[in-house]
């Protein structure tokens, strides 16, 4: 499993969860396994765990325990499958957003600019939309604003003209060379990468589906913990927490009341140590932040 993906704020998460002896779990970001083995180590005989993760190589991580099961979905279908499995209400919900180690260092994937393959970066290997797609058909429009709120990239417009102007695209090179073309700097195309893995793979969407639905799925008291690893997503968590909405704005009833569906219970978003970053370099950005069901 570590070869596969390190874990990120593993103890700072698990302990978000507050586990109940008995209580009844999910990982909504199984990847390679390791925070549901240690929520497993947490729980009693009487506890159960459910992971989801839609990418089929995540499925051969799967953990052989009768309190665990691994469903093949996307977390924002959570609250669907929880109930094909015959549960309600469960006590605690943890989301580890983004990609995993794995998928980014496996070059055929199309995740990573580091290696020539096709362009594919999809989470979800059986899905139609993939990377080649949204560059070759998306308008210019579109891609502008992909690479802009996606991605933070202020030359979006520019970028966007390039690709529709270089089309037909087929590699991760292809496009790291347009990129390229706007800027040597690397950082450049780590957020060029991230904006059309985003659109892709649905992120922002799934991850508003899900929240809503763990407003609805956890029990009074239970906790969701999210880890995120951009602006974007961290964004989208703070404002429900805070407003009940994802734009940050209290919708509010004739009386001016406004329902809030989460207590946040850390303020101050938690990260990484310095000790953790330096083990693992992903961890840099991460951000983990704990809303409790009111």
């Amino acid at each position: 499993m570590s070869n596969y993906h390190s874990p990120v704020l593993l103890k700072e998460s698990i302990d978000a969860l507050d586990i109940l002896d008995d209580g009844i779990y999910v990982d909504c970001t199984f990847g390679g396994g390791g925070h549901s083995k240690v929520i497993l180590d947490s729980l009693g005989s009487n506890g159960k765990l459910y992971a989801f993760d839609c990418d089929a190589d995540a499925h051969e991580n799967a953990i052989d325990d009768p309190r665990f099961t691994l469903i093949s979905a996307n977390f924002r279908h959570v609250k669907r499958f929880l109930k094909l499995n015959g549960m309600k209400q469960v006590n605690g919900v943890l989301a580890d957003l983004g990609v995993s180690s794995h998928q980014f260092n496996k070059d055929i994937r199309g995740f990573s600019y580091r290696f020539d393959a096709e362009l594919d970066m999809r989470m979800n290997q059986s899905a139609t939309k993939d990377a080649k797609q949204v560059l070759n058909t998306y308008s210019e429009s579109d891609l502008a604003d992909i690479f802009y709120y996606y991605g933070d990239i202020r030359a979006s417009r520019k970028l966007a003209r390039t690709v529709v102007n270089n089309r037909p695209l087929n590699s991760t090179f292809d496009f790291k060379g347009i990129v390229q073309t706007i800027s040597a700097d690397e950082k450049l195309l780590s957020q060029a990468f991230q904006a059309v893995r985003i659109e892709v793979n649905e992120e922002m969407e799934a991850l508003k589906e899900m929240i809503q639905s763990c407003s609805e799925i956890l029990v009074e008291g239970g906790n969701l913990v999210v880890i995120s690893y951009h602006s974007i997503e961290d964004r989208i968590v703070k404002n429900y927490f805070k407003t009940g909405t994802f734009n940050g704005r209290p919708e509010k009833d004739l009386y001016g009341n406004y329902e809030l569906f989460f207590k946040q219970i850390n303020k101050k978003v938690i990260v990484p140590t310095n000790e953790e970053i330096k083990i693992n370099k992903r961890a840099r950005s991460a951000k983990l932040r704990i809303g409790q069901k009111l």
